[in-house]
């Protein structure tokens, strides 16, 4: 098993979180990317993108590590919902969601600083949300302030009471962090778990 430095490159709590339930040591860096969409982007593509974008941001200043990169878009009606930032936003984003499955696309992309290869990956995970009145949805909106969340919710929190299910392979990518593709990736650089 190698002990490559491996490096998140997000700032994002919720993708530590589930990086250090794989058990390994890593360290985090900003990947000071811009993030906005180009002009007929598709939403797996920006999310493909930007994942690897990030990633190989990261490992420019890295030299030796394997860098994570990941980004996640919500897709209700083909309409992309980024992080709505206001309760006012969020509200909105929720109200649409209602009755709806909605797609989250998660971009993964593993960039071994060294050598310039990359894996790079898009994992889809669907949310069906129940039928919610707007009084239910602001005092959820009041309760999480999912201000920082593609879609406006946090399904590993109260978000959970919004859906009526969840299809997808892997439930840690609706979080913004596929761990069950990620170990996959990792184990094409050596890095054997468990």
């Amino acid at each position: 098993m190698t002990t490559r430095r491996l490096v998140l490159a997000s700032t994002s709590p919720f993708r530590r979180e589930l990086l250090a339930r794989l058990g390994l040591r890593f360290e985090v860096a900003a990947p000071d990317v811009d993030e906005s969409r180009r002009a007929g982007e598709s939403p797996e593509a920006l999310v493909l993108r930007l994942s690897e974008a990030k990633a190989r941001a990261v490992a420019a200043r890295f030299a030796d590590a394997l860098v994570v990169g990941s980004d996640q878009v919500a897709v209700v009606d083909d309409e992309v919902l980024g992080k709505p930032g206001t309760r006012e936003r969020a509200i909105a984003q929720l109200s649409r969601a209602v009755g709806r499955r909605v797609s989250f696309l998660t971009g993964l992309s593993l960039v071994d600083a060294t050598s310039g290869r990359s894996h790079t990956l898009c994992e889809r995970f669907h949310v069906h949300f129940r039928p919610l009145g707007p009084e239910q949805i602001a005092r959820y909106v009041d309760r999480e302030q999912p201000f920082d969340c593609a879609g406006s919710f946090k399904s590993e929190g109260y978000g959970i009471t919004l859906f009526e299910r969840l299809e997808g392979d892997d439930p840690s990518a609706l979080v913004g962090l596929p761990l069950i593709r990620l170990v996959e990736l990792l184990g094409r650089e050596g890095v054997a778990l468990p």
